[in-house]
């Protein structure tokens, strides 16, 4: 179906997570979307995902990508959770004690993320951010 409707017109296509993708359907996705891409010169592909398949979508899409590491900064996460809890529709829910072990837990957890985007006809580039 997508290779019909991106074959007719301008089309992006967001995928978000790639990584939770397990390897196998992975392969196939990309694969796919190669196709896709090679059939339809007006797609657009926007990819998130952990850096560690950015190797993978290089080569399945033939380095015809953009790619993009953001890292936030621990205070970049601070000030996003603080701001998400001002937000609390039930604010006498939360006390310090429950908001710093939310803070706590989040910032222990943090991880890069890649971005890709693959657009035909740019010549591929890696950015660091973070």
């Amino acid at each position: 179906m997508l290779q019909l409707v991106t074959s007719s017109q301008n089309t992006f296509i967001c995928i978000d997570a790639l990584d939770e993708c397990a390897g196998p359907q992975r392969a196939r996705l990309l694969d796919a979307l190669c196709e896709i891409l090679a059939k339809s010169p007006g797609t657009r592909i926007f990819v998130t995902g952990r850096p560690y398949i950015q190797a993978e979508t290089e080569r399945r899409l033939f380095g015809r990508v953009i790619s993009v590491f953001v890292c936030p900064t621990r205070n970049d996460i601070i000030t996003y959770i603080r701001a998400r809890l001002r937000e609390d529709e039930i604010p006498d829910a939360m006390d310090e004690s429950l908001e710093e072990d939310i803070m706590e837990g989040i910032r222990d957890n943090i991880s890069e993320m890649c971005v890709t985007a693959v657009m035909p006809g740019i010549p591929p580039y890696t950015i660091g951010i973070g």
